[in-house]
């Protein structure tokens, strides 16, 4: 039988050279007991391959089961597949024959293996070298004589490197390869297809057929489909039902295409950036941030065992000129700027506009309010304030003082509260000022 025969037999539409390359494979190794592997973009027709493959071979009158390894939960996969016996797991009321068992003498379509998990990967290997099977919670070794095509959608040797598919596994079953090329690759193909989905939509749905203008045509060709035969399917019986001027010109049919290269859509991220998978990128950062607190950790150690240190005041003023002296990338002074220069794969970049450096009088004169301090914690935030210190805004201040302190009889606490500082700040103002109480 010639490929224009298969073609019509099997209702396959198209004559660009990989397809007609694809379909004369098929129909050599149809006769013999080779393990087959098709390899194409989802939605290219990956799964008539299968079905001419078994049809002409000697088992077309046997079983031909087509099994999708992606739609079948993990759990349950081995005992699909190779079946189990009574009380093997829970549910397992009964025993039950596998896929391989009931297609025996037949033909078997793994469609989407390479999500087969790895354990079930090694029962397979075990299949195709010795034609032996075990059923789930059995010892009992069986013989089964089914010939395996397989199918995927997924780079194989990509997959081997990140350890989700055994090398071993995937060279038996590419004992010989077939390759259905994407719709973007057979532009001859694409009017044809859709003249032949638009006669078949036509007829199902008792309207007149739709027909495309030259520039329609043009676009339709020229168009990527991401979703192979399938997005083009549907997007003919898009067309058929919903447009009642059956002549589509260009603008009516780019309202049924979307635009890829402006898609918002969600991806998943399955490379590796900068030799750096996402976990690893994601803990490098967690690492990082740990490293950042022992640092400043280590510098609040350095702090306190230093001579003439030992109040949390003092602490509090060396820990904020030591964050105004850091020279890294992020810089914690409240007053500077943030430039962003862009990002990369580890963290963005920010840099800092100079900033005014404090003479030492200046600094006697920023005042450090906490605004949430425990007294069993060594951990807490301040807020830090400048004030133009001169002589008349003391001598408010100590009047303000004084007059809180007498409001409140002398307790600092209330009078703290009144004047918004912290209990020790007043205190500290008290010893300046000599304010007797």
């Amino acid at each position: 039988m010639n490929v224009e025969q298969i073609k019509q037999r099997f209702g396959i539409i198209g004559n660009s050279e990989g397809l007609m390359r694809a379909i004369d494979i098929a129909s050599q190794v149809a006769p013999t007991d080779l393990t087959v592997l098709i390899t194409g973009e989802s939605g290219s027709g990956k799964e008539v391959m299968p079905q001419i493959i078994h049809q002409l071979s000697s088992r077309k009158h046997n079983k031909y089961i087509a099994v999708n390894c992606g739609a079948i939960p993990e759990g349950t996969i081995d005992s699909e597949l190779f079946g189990h016996e009574k009380g093997s797991f829970t549910g397992a009321t009964d025993s039950r024959k596998g896929y391989f068992e009931v297609a025996d003498g037949g033909t078997i379509f793994l469609d989407e293996v390479a999500e087969l998990p790895l354990q079930t990967q090694v029962r397979l290997l075990r299949v195709l070298e010795s034609g032996e099977i075990i059923r789930v919670g059995s010892s009992k070794v069986q013989k089964t004589n089914v010939r395996i095509v397989a199918a995927t959608n997924v780079n194989i040797p990509e997959a081997i490197k990140k350890n989700k598919f055994r090398e071993d596994l995937y060279y038996r079953l590419n004992t010989v390869p077939i390759d259905v090329p994407p719709l973007r690759a057979r532009k001859e193909d694409i009017h044809l297809l859709f003249r032949k989905f638009a006669s078949d939509f036509a007829d199902k749905y008792r309207m007149p057929v739709v027909q495309l203008t030259d520039a329609a045509r043009e676009k339709l060709i020229n168009y990527r489909w991401p979703g192979n035969i399938r997005q083009l399917k549907n997007v003919t019986e898009q067309i058929s039902v919903i447009e009642q001027e059956k002549e589509i010109d260009q603008e009516t049919l780019v309202k049924y295409l979307p635009d890829i290269s402006s898609s918002s859509l969600p991806v998943l991220y399955d490379g590796d950036k900068d030799g750096l998978s996402e976990r690893e990128i994601l803990y490098k950062v967690l690492f990082d941030m740990k490293k950042d607190m022992t640092d400043l950790k280590q510098v609040v150690r350095q702090i306190v065992s230093s001579e003439g240190s030992t109040s949390r005041e003092d602490i509090n003023d060396q820990l904020m000129e030591s964050l105004y002296d850091d020279q890294e990338e992020y810089r914690l002074n409240p007053n500077y700027q943030i430039e962003e220069q862009g990002s990369s794969s580890e963290s963005h970049k920010a840099t800092a506009k100079p900033i005014e450096r404090k003479s030492e009088a200046q600094r006697e004169r920023t005042e450090v309010h906490p605004i949430n301090r425990d007294s069993d914690r060594d951990d807490y935030h301040e807020i830090v304030e400048e004030e133009e210190e001169s002589l008349s805004i003391a001598d408010t201040e100590k009047k303000l003082i004084i007059k809180a302190l007498e409001k409140h009889k002398g307790k600092r606490k209330y009078a703290a509260e009144d004047l918004g500082i912290s209990e020790r700040t007043l205190y500290r103002k008290i010893k300046e000022y000599e304010i007797d109480q």
